[in-house]
């Protein structure tokens, strides 16, 4: 006699078959992968250690280098970056001969520690505040980069007595529509992004980190000094790619709540960015915070994109002098075009002096 429920549970049978190896096997490649990328890492390290010290603050250990002595000037770098992206780009060379500079890892990049937090641009604020104390800094000049002019003004909003002015380039300050979001901030999901960063994430990255350079410089090449000299390796590990996939997810979020405070920047601004910068959009960026600043001004490089610092380093140091040596200017001025650099090379949106 023929037994039905033989047939019907055959199917069940057969898939249990290639179920079970089928789900060992993928749970080995994924081991096997977060071996590897474990193993990249270590090597990335052994490759390119700490050039700084480090300090504990709130619990959270942060890597940082000094250069020079004089006025203090802190720099902030931008997303995915870390101390070496201004020291490779020449700027701080030039600067450390009038000021301290003083560069730190944001945390989660470099060799600076991210613990699980929300790591917005205030946040990091209060933890740069703090570090800057314990430094012996009571007054600075800050400039950010990208990312970091976001925090670099979260810090200026929190601590008026300690930013004497801002150096803003290439930054990002009004909320907008962008791929970039979407498309990188996968690895910041928990759990799904811990795996992604230890398994497709590395693989990824370093398939597409060429293109993400040409696009961050373009129009302009990608400098050689920045192509040999800039740790790559230590970009794409698994920590600094939680990093760096948080806080694309958070750029526009926080840009709507900090947007409400831009007029509250009661202190010099010098706005520096590439015409062509094809990252930070100039015209809803740049030009609209500084017509919303009084006390701003505009520096655009033309045929320049996103990296301003490897790419027109005197303009940037330009940048930063001009904020140092600036006093308020009362505001409701007319503001006017004026030429800077013998070449021409780029001009100044500012107001006449008092």
């Amino acid at each position: 006699m023929h037994d039905d429920r033989t047939d019907a549970t055959k199917p069940d049978i057969d898939r249990r078959t290639w179920l079970a190896p089928a789900l060992i096997g993928s749970a080995a490649a994924l081991g096997a992968s977060a071996l590897y990328t474990v193993a990249k890492a270590r090597e990335a390290e052994r490759r390119h250690p700490p050039i700084g010290r480090f300090m504990t603050v709130d619990g959270v250990r942060l890597h940082y280098v000094e250069r020079g002595q004089g006025d203090p000037l802190v720099l902030i770098h931008g997303n995915g970056t870390m101390i070496q992206d201004f020291l490779v780009s020449g700027i701080v060379e030039d600067l450390a001969t009038r000021h301290r500079v003083i560069i730190i890892d944001r945390p989660g990049y470099g060799y600076s520690a991210r613990p699980r937090a929300l790591w917005t641009p205030r946040a990091h604020a209060t933890l740069f505040q703090e570090a800057l104390k314990r430094l012996g800094v009571s007054q600075a000049v800050v400039l950010g980069h990208s990312w970091g002019s976001l925090v670099a003004v979260a810090l200026a909003l929190q601590a008026p007595h300690l930013v004497r002015s801002l150096v803003l380039a290439s930054g990002y300050y009004y909320p907008t529509l962008r791929a970039d979001v979407v498309l990188f901030s996968p690895p910041a999901i928990p759990v799904v992004g811990d795996v992604m960063r230890y398994t497709v994430s590395p693989v990824v990255s370093r398939l597409i980190l060429p293109g993400l350079f040409k696009a961050m410089f373009a129009p302009a090449a990608v400098p050689e000094r920045f192509d040999e000299q800039m740790p790559k390796e230590l970009m794409l590990r698994p920590s600094q790619l939680r990093a760096a996939a948080e806080d694309a997810a958070l750029m526009t979020p926080v840009t709507v709540g900090l947007q409400e405070h831009y007029r509250d920047l009661m202190l010099p601004v010098v706005i520096v960015t590439g015409a062509d910068d094809q990252i930070a959009d100039v015209g809803r960026q740049s030009e609209r915070l500084h017509r919303e600043l009084p006390d701003s001004e505009l520096i655009v490089v033309p045929g320049m994109g996103h990296m301003i610092h490897h790419l027109a380093p005197d303009q940037v140091i330009k940048a930063v002098a001009r904020a140092a040596e600036q006093t308020s200017v009362k505001a409701g001025h007319e503001r006017r075009p004026v030429k800077v650099g013998a070449n021409e090379a780029s001009f100044r949106m500012s107001k006449p002096a008092a």
